[in-house]
């Protein structure tokens, strides 16, 4: 028991050597500033401060990597080394293209697993940590696509549960040049699992690691963090909606590429095939998403029966009336609204209250009342499809 506890302790500290670790800390750094520069040209505020994404890296991301690494350390699951090497270099590679949705562990395991093959067939010589990966023989690890099917399920949660909070809204033209709304979600989750790493690679060039016995194997624990990205743009239906909905498809096929890769510990060559169908589908997953978006009617555009709210500012006095994103404004103070002019000069009939009609997203009228005090947004903190006219002129 000692030993265990010891082995956490080491393996836990090890995160902190991880670079994977302190780069996601600097993208999501990066997500958050990139995001409220992009509010505020278009709306001349923004939603969610610029350590909103940083906020979002961690606390779910934990939680799941707790019952993975519970998972992977009960059913003896171990990797190479060299697999666990492979997925730094392919986070770092696909995280310069810029798009975050590339770097899902689908993507950065699923490429590691194809290059330890790859590596061994050829038998190249990779600098710096030649010795680990001649430590590697020909054959296939199945626990590495065991591995990719626990982390795509894990994305599948995030997705979710966190990806649909916060999305941020964009002002983008049609096809006819008109101004309209969307919304977009760029997130970047830290899942951090313990894995059993065979002892044999680990003196290779890292042979100050404490090693312990599993049956006749000797293993080495180490938290290796894991990157997962995500990056969808809605315009055809409700952020949330599309999302969730967009998160319960990942999920299944990672539950699918589970079953199938559980039965590549018989018969190894099959994980090859896994792993393939894990990564087609996971880009059939957002191709059919995107494709189906841009068939639809855009949901934020200009309505004729009032204003589409399609942005709440947090702890805003729109935020502390329960107002919703996707919902329409009809009437403020009594006087029917058709644009913002008219919006704000019935805000200005009572400076000490206000009360608008509301059409929820079911269609249904509803009414929110509320006192206003001094130091209040003057906007009341809702985001609208900006005019033809205010668009230009904000992106010329």
């Amino acid at each position: 028991m000692q030993l265990w506890l010891f082995e956490l302790l080491k393996g836990t500290g090890r995160l902190f050597l991880h670079p994977v670790f302190y780069y996601l800390i600097f993208l999501s750094g990066i997500l958050g500033v990139s995001r409220v520069k992009r509010e505020r040209k278009n709306f001349h505020t923004r939603t969610f401060d610029a350590y909103f994404e940083l906020r979002q890296l961690f606390p779910l991301g934990l939680i799941l990597g707790l019952v993975l690494s519970i998972v992977t350390v009960t059913a003896g699951l171990s990797v190479p080394f060299a697999a666990i090497l492979l997925i730094v270099v392919f986070t770092l590679l696909w995280s310069l293209t810029t798009n975050t949705r590339l770097m899902s562990p689908v993507y950065t395991v699923g490429a590691a697993f194809f290059g330890i093959i790859l590596i061994a067939e050829y038998d190249w010589n990779v600098p710096f940590f030649k010795e680990a990966f001649q430590g590697i023989d020909e054959k296939v690890y199945p626990s590495v696509v065991i591995l990719l099917a626990l982390l795509l399920i894990s994305e599948g949660i995030l997705i979710s549960r966190n990806a649909s909070i916060g999305s941020s809204p964009k002002l983008v033209k049609s096809k006819r040049g008109q101004s309209v709304g969307a919304h977009e979600v760029k997130r970047l989750w830290l899942v951090p699992v313990f894995l059993l790493i065979p002892g044999d690679v680990l003196t290779l060039p890292f042979s100050f690691w404490p090693v312990f016995h599993i049956g006749a194997e000797s293993y080495s624990l180490i938290l290796v963090p894991f990157a997962v990205g995500f990056n969808q743009q809605i315009q055809g239906m409700l952020p949330k909606q599309s999302i969730q909905h967009h998160g319960r498809k990942v999920i299944t096929l990672g539950i699918l590429t589970l079953i199938l890769s559980v039965i590549g510990y018989w018969y190894p060559l099959i994980s090859i095939v896994v792993a393939a169908i894990a990564i087609i589908g996971r880009e059939l997953i957002s191709l059919m998403q995107r494709l189906k978006d841009d068939n639809l009617p855009f949901y934020f555009s200009k309505k004729n029966n009032g204003l589409m709210i399609i942005g709440i500012i947090p702890e805003s006095p729109a935020d502390k009336m329960g107002l919703q994103v996707g919902e329409l404004i009809s009437k403020v103070n009594g006087v029917a609204i058709r644009d913002e002019q008219v919006f704000y000069e019935a805000l200005q009939k009572n400076r000490a209250h206000c009360k608008l009609e509301v059409l929820d997203i079911n269609g249904e009228v509803r009414f929110v009342q509320r006192a206003l005090y001094e130091g209040d947004h003057y906007e009341l903190g809702i985001l609208f499809v900006q005019d033809q006219k205010k668009y230009d002129e904000k992106i010329g």
